[in-house]
């Protein structure tokens, strides 16, 4: 009997490779005769290019060639990237040439590129081009770079606003009139980077005699990249194939088409040999764009009972220097400000200001964590004002089963009614606080205390909307060998999405795991698709395998019923092979089928027989898919030093139907401990003239093991009704509630001295000073 795939916690294919160190990753793929590249970056954050000399770079020892904005391919020297989500409220829709022609906007912003022999030669020589700026004024906080009289980030902008759009539904001044109750709260959350371990690659070949311009990229979305280089080097799409080998993760650092992956395939076209790149460290924290930098100013109304009658606010986003993804995030954290709660009224003002920083676009959560935080950190306040249990306030204001499908008010992203389609949230968050033993805590806190040590609890919930459009594509086909052959358009970045279309297709197909062979991220492999962002694989790809394997598994059926002289449902398909029912149970191999399915030379197919064990299926989302959870952090605080330590954390999560349970805990323990960073760690500082302060990992920190606790994990699985397969999506669900729950945590830890906190990361020295503030260093209990 077949054993049953969808659901299992199979091992993930991925891993004996990698952990043998046998991946095949960009930077692993060796061309001969490959030349090495180095850009020539920024020092400055706002300036004219004058000129640039590149003479002496050339008299290099190695060099093959310095090239500038002016001696690029087709489009390329004079036109800026495509932007991935223009929309008509943006004023600013600006984004970056491959490379700066005449004015750079943020340090570490590309000149100019240098080709050696060598990497060390090309390094050499990167740092003997002479670039002749002309410094212009710097705006580098996105408050200061709202003001009238604030410089421009560019040089021919009149001011630094590229979106002002108002969000929101009902009338939430007379829900405030009304109100018992008005709690407001100013929130911060830091910018940060994604930080995956593999940082950008590119490597690109050109063969004349076919004439394709094959390129290699620690890429998101290649799809995206191969049809933006179309346009920029003027060419058919069909001459350009681009792969997205094993990627070293990503966490939406490496979803944008950048300025390097259009120049190396334009260098690799002029010089006519194979060219790479391998970003550094430096370069990734100088240039790989970054996330999270918002300002909330927020309100909430409430009744007696601690019911939400509104909520309002503004909100500014630093959108750094340029947008290769619009305003994706302002849209995004204004609709997830809104939570799991009923807001019957509301109203958000979001402001988008450009300045002189490195870009900003998704993170993972894209939005969300800061958003999450603000309404979360809210709510534990005014629980706090109203003297009301914070879960229990929670609670009576969430949106309850018997509402499902919920329409808030607010038109999504998509131009849709945003609309919660299922779940239990009330569930959920009982989950959760029954895991946490969230109840049993005030009297582990209260015994804790009387040993002099401070701990406390958190909890925040979340519902992120998931598994966007347009669509994602899967085809699948039985090869003679009897293999099945499954090839996507989507990509991984590490998430196991080989392994998880993998075990789809064996259960819906009828075949043995271990005959499926997957291959992602190849335009040649797949002709159409959009890739890995927005928590959408899961249930754009893995619906389209739902749908080609049943196809396939028809068109078995059919084939070994005429073959086998019976009606198709005496037919059973399992282990790679069609058995008939009844009799002595004669059967045919998915290989032997699949060659009937090929025919012989001169012989006609029987009436209704097509060629092939083959389909092709397209699946298009028609919404989010919300998934949703709660967490509970525990942390000590140590009062002489403000150290955290996290000594437990607890997840309720609800994304649907599970594929693979161990692969879904896996991205919540990882999105948890990306969400612990940001809540404690990672800061992306600037100076006042936007110079970075922190490009290395002794300056922003990140959480190591000893930080991070052991998720708990619960799956709550309420199936999703607008795919076939029920699922939701799960990559970013970890990352987006974490920093709220573990800084509510910290505040409950030291609620004895009635410190208050609003911002991440919430470092040490912030705590000691709200405790020196507070006055706690003068009592005996801080001794």
């Amino acid at each position: 009997m077949g054993v049953k795939q969808f659901g299992a916690r199979v091992t993930r294919f991925e891993d004996p490779a990698l952990l043998a160190g046998r991946g095949r990753f960009v930077d692993d793929v060796q061309l001969p005769g490959v030349l090495h590249a180095c850009f020539v970056r920024s020092p400055f954050a706002h300036a004219k290019i004058k000129s640039i000399d590149t003479a002496a770079a050339q008299a290099m020892p190695g060099v093959r060639a310095v090239l500038t904005a002016a001696d690029l391919p087709g489009a390329m020297g004079r036109d800026r990237i495509p932007n991935l989500m223009p929309n008509p409220v943006i004023k600013i829709m600006r984004t970056q040439h491959a490379l700066a022609p005449d004015e750079v906007c943020f340090v570490g912003q590309a000149v100019a590129v240098v080709i050696a022999e060598n990497r060390y030669q090309a390094e050499d020589a990167a740092a003997l081009v002479q670039v002749d700026y002309d410094p212009l004024p710097v705006v580098e906080d996105c408050r200061e770079a709202v003001k009238p009289d604030a410089p421009p980030a560019h040089s021919d902008l009149a001011d630094n606003i590229a979106c002002d759009v108002t969000m929101g539904y009902g009338d939430p001044d007379q829900a405030f009139a009304g109100a018992a109750h008005v709690i407001e709260r100013q929130f911060w959350m830091h910018r940060g980077g994604g930080m995956p371990m593999e940082t950008r690659t590119v490597a690109a070949r050109h063969d004349p005699l076919t004439g394709v311009l094959t390129v290699w990229s620690a890429t998101q979305t290649p799809h995206l990249g191969q049809r933006i280089l179309a346009d920029l080097l003027s060419r058919d799409i069909e001459t350009i194939r681009m792969i997205a080998p094993d990627v070293g993760g990503g966490f939406g650092v490496k979803a944008p088409f950048y300025p390097e992956e259009a120049v190396i395939p334009a260098v690799a076209l002029v010089l006519g040999c194979p060219v790479k790149w391998s970003e550094d460290r430096r370069e990734n924290f100088l240039s790989a764009t970054q996330e999270r930098d918002q300002y909330w100013t927020l309100a909430v109304a409430l009744d007696d009972e601690g019911k939400i009658l509104g909520l309002r606010g503004s909100m500014l986003q630093d959108a750094g220097a340029f947008m290769p993804w619009g305003m994706v995030l302002p849209f995004i954290a204004g609709a997830t400000v809104l939570g799991p709660y009923v807001i019957p009224h509301f109203r958000l003002k979001a402001i988008v200001a450009a300045n002189n920083k490195v870009p900003i676009a998704p993170v993972r959560g894209a939005g969300r964590p800061q958003a999450v935080f603000a309404i979360e950190r809210l709510l534990d306040h005014a629980a706090r004002e109203l003297k009301i249990e914070r879960a229990e306030f929670r609670r009576r204001n969430m949106v309850r089963p018997d509402q499902m499908p919920y329409q808030p008010g607010l038109v999504a992203r998509d131009g849709k009614a945003m609309t919660f389609d299922g779940g239990d949230f009330p569930a959920g968050q009982a989950a959760a606080i029954k895991a946490a033993g969230y109840d049993d805590f005030p009297a582990r806190q209260a015994a804790a205390r009387a040993q002099g040590r401070y701990i406390g609890i958190g909890v925040a919930n979340y519902v992120e909307g998931t598994g966007l459009g347009p669509y994602e594509g899967v085809s699948i086909r039985i090869t003679p060998n009897g293999k099945v052959a499954v090839a996507t358009g989507a990509t991984s970045q590490g998430q196991g999405t080989r392994t998880s279309l993998a075990q789809i297709v064996a259960d819906r197909l009828g075949c043995t795991i271990e005959d499926v062979v997957v291959t992602l991220a190849d335009t040649a492999g797949f002709p159409m698709g959009f890739g890995a962002f927005a928590s959408r694989q899961a249930i754009a790809a893995g619906s389209s395998a739902h749908t080609a394997s049943l196809e396939v598994r028809e068109k078995v059926v059919q084939l070994a019923a005429r073959a086998l002289g019976l009606p198709p449902d005496e037919i059973d398909v399992e282990d790679s092979r069609a058995t008939a029912r009844s009799g002595n149970k004669p059967s045919l191999t998915f290989g032997e089928l699949a060659r009937m399915a090929q025919g012989m030379p001169g012989v006609s197919f029987p009436e209704g027989q097509a060629a092939g064990l083959e389909s092709t299926a397209y699946y298009y989302p028609p919404s989010y898919a919300f998934c949703n959870g709660t967490h509970i952090a525990e942390a000590e605080v140590d009062l002489s030093t403000g150290a955290v330590t996290l000594l437990r954390h607890t997840v309720a999560h609800d994304s649907g139907t599970l594929i693979n349970p161990m692969i879904v805990d896996g991205q919540v323990h990882g999105g948890t401990a990306h969400g612990i960073g940001n809540a404690l760690f990672e800061h992306m500082m600037f100076d006042a003239d936007a110079n970075p302060l922190t490009t290395t990992f002794q300056d922003y920190l990140l959480p190591t093991a000893p930080e991070v606790p052991m998720c708990e994990v619960v799956h709550i699985e309420t199936p999703n009704p607008l795919n076939p397969i029920g699922v939701k999506g799960a990559g970013e669900g970890g990352a987006i509630p974490s920093p709220a729950a573990v800084i509510s945590a910290i505040e409950d830890a030291l609620s004895p001295f009635g410190v208050s906190f609003t911002e991440m990361p919430l470092t040490p020295e912030k705590i000691v000073a709200a405790l020196r503030e507070a006055g706690a260093y003068d009592k005996p209990t801080a001794a």
